[in-house]
């Protein structure tokens, strides 16, 4: 019945604060009924929605994060657009910021949910400074129902947090690739929960 679960389009937004020095990036736990990842940390993000195709961004995306964005060895079409709108809606949906320089948005890392899940997802993950959210570092955002205890949580700490493996494993090649907050050289498209499983090579 695993095999049989559809794979859902998705978008995760990884906000660092302060990558150049004592960098964090902002997360919450998922609430303990939650079908897909109950009780772990995770960050803001979900699936994309119908409505996300169409929405006309206030600025044009990066040029090499939109290729990426445009790749689909799934055979899945959704626009790199209707990601980005996904990433933003989810940020404002789950912690009330308002990211505002689509611009700043860098392809980071692309994921797929294995099989034997209850929710499968092609995920993927967008890096994106504090700055590039309304108010920046020092935005206010709120807990919600899908995300509680949402903090800045330090690089060095994120071990101590209740991760599920993809999770822990982006946090680990992002801790090696700051201080930069560019789309990396290789990007990875992970189809298990670790980047040694099944890695192809997007970039």
């Amino acid at each position: 019945m695993s095999d049989e679960v559809p794979i859902r389009a998705a978008s995760t937004l990884i906000l660092v604060k302060n990558a150049t020095s004592e960098p964090s990036v902002l997360m919450g736990q998922r609430g303990k009924g939650a079908v897909f990842m109950p009780h772990k940390f995770v960050f803001p993000g979900g699936a994309v929605d119908a409505g996300d195709e169409g929405v006309a961004l206030a600025e044009p995306l990066d040029a090499r994060t939109r290729n990426l964005l445009r790749l689909s060895p799934e055979g899945a079409e959704t626009s790199p657009e209707a990601l980005a709108v996904a990433a933003m809606r989810e940020l404002h949906e789950e912690t009330g910021l308002v990211l505002e320089r689509a611009s700043m948005l860098r392809f980071f890392l692309r994921a797929i949910t294995p099989p034997g899940r209850p929710r499968r997802f092609d995920a993927r993950f967008l890096l994106a400074p504090a700055e590039a959210v309304s108010g920046g570092a020092e935005a206010v955002f709120r807990d919600s129902d899908e995300l509680s205890h949402l903090h800045w949580v330090a690089l060095r700490d994120v071990q101590a947090l209740d991760l599920a493996n993809v999770t822990a494993m982006v946090l680990e090649r992002l801790a090696a690739h700051l201080p930069s907050l560019e789309t990396p050289e290789r990007v990875p498209l992970v189809r298990n929960d670790r980047v040694g499983d099944r890695v192809v090579w997007l970039a």
